[in-house]
């Protein structure tokens, strides 16, 4: 495993932000790490690099536990924090080397992480002179120097507009891939409150709230999962029984006037159902929407409390 965490906890003073956490991450998985504001993540994240001791639990990095071995794991993983530092009046590429510096890396490293990430064009330019969307990519490309096992991004999006959204997240994407030299893709754990970002890059979702893991799922499990939530408005009040006639229904409830929420556990397109029902019972149907359950109304049953 690329990153395991066993039941970590972190209090505040009162509050506890993290409370028993448990998940594991294989090698080469891309993540999406989700919670609402004040959930834990970036707690979470901090003490996966190092910057934040566990009160309770251990972490693991690469096999190596987090405390015995900090030193060593540090240069096995790169992070980007939610706020990028970065020396805004130095150049890309002198900034760049700067950092190589620091880890003791060859100048034609940077040179490759510049390309990686796209920077080519801004490279001989001041940072305080780029978007935001290139500052991260200078971010990225920082933490990518040392050719890191794993990478951790801390809601690596935030503030970018359409176009930098889709440039980030396809260079997320690229870097979890297997590299066309043979070098395996990297793993990546990524912090977001946006359900989009998880959609676009991630293999799985892990989702947390007031301190607790309450879903840990595969995206590709999640995207065939059968659950189906369609919105019916009749012309007049049913009782939620006579609705259970409809093939494959699981649950009816009456959400106000002649509004019900049905769920429905199949991947069938049960709109016709309804609406035969409804012409056979001498019900006009004023309003018919379908909802797959998908990562967005998982995200909001789970952190609604």
């Amino acid at each position: 495993m690329s990153i395991t965490v066993t039941n970590i906890s972190k209090q505040f003073g009162s509050q506890k932000a993290l409370d028993e956490v448990n998940f594991s991450i294989s090698k080469g998985e891309i993540v999406g790490f989700l919670g609402p504001n004040g959930a834990g993540k970036s707690t979470l994240m901090k003490i996966l690099t190092g910057y934040l001791s566990s009160d309770e639990g251990e972490a693991k990095i690469s096999g190596m536990d987090l405390e015995e071995n900090i030193s060593d794991i540090q240069q096995r993983i790169g992070y980007l924090p939610e706020h990028n530092p970065l020396y805004t009046e130095m150049y890309v590429r002198e900034y760049l080397r700067f950092c190589a510096s620091v880890y003791n890396i060859d100048k034609k490293r940077v040179e490759e992480v510049i390309g990686l990430t796209g920077l080519t064009p801004e490279a001989n330019k001041k940072i305080d002179q780029l978007s935001k969307g290139y500052r991260q990519r200078v971010g990225l490309a920082a933490a990518l120097l040392h050719d890191p096992e794993v990478l951790i991004l801390d809601e690596p999006t935030t503030g970018l507009d359409p176009n930098q959204l889709v440039e980030i997240r396809t260079l997320i994407k690229n870097i979890g891939k297997d590299q066309p030299d043979g070098k395996p893709g990297k793993t990546v754990f990524l912090s977001t409150h946006i359900m989009q970002e998880v959609e676009a890059i991630c293999d799985r979702v892990i989702i947390i709230n007031n301190g607790k893991i309450v879903a840990d799922k595969n995206m590709k499990e999640l995207r065939d999962e059968n659950e189906q939530i369609i919105f019916v408005e009749f012309d007049y009040r049913i009782e939620e029984i006579a609705l259970k006639k409809i093939p494959n229904l699981v649950s009816a409830k009456n959400t106000g006037g002649f509004t019900y929420e049905l769920t429905f556990d199949t991947n069938k397109d049960m709109r016709p159902e309804v609406f035969d029902f409804a012409y056979d019972n001498g019900l006009k149907t004023l309003q018919l929407n379908q909802k797959t359950k998908n990562l967005e109304s998982l995200f909001a049953e789970l952190t609604s409390s």
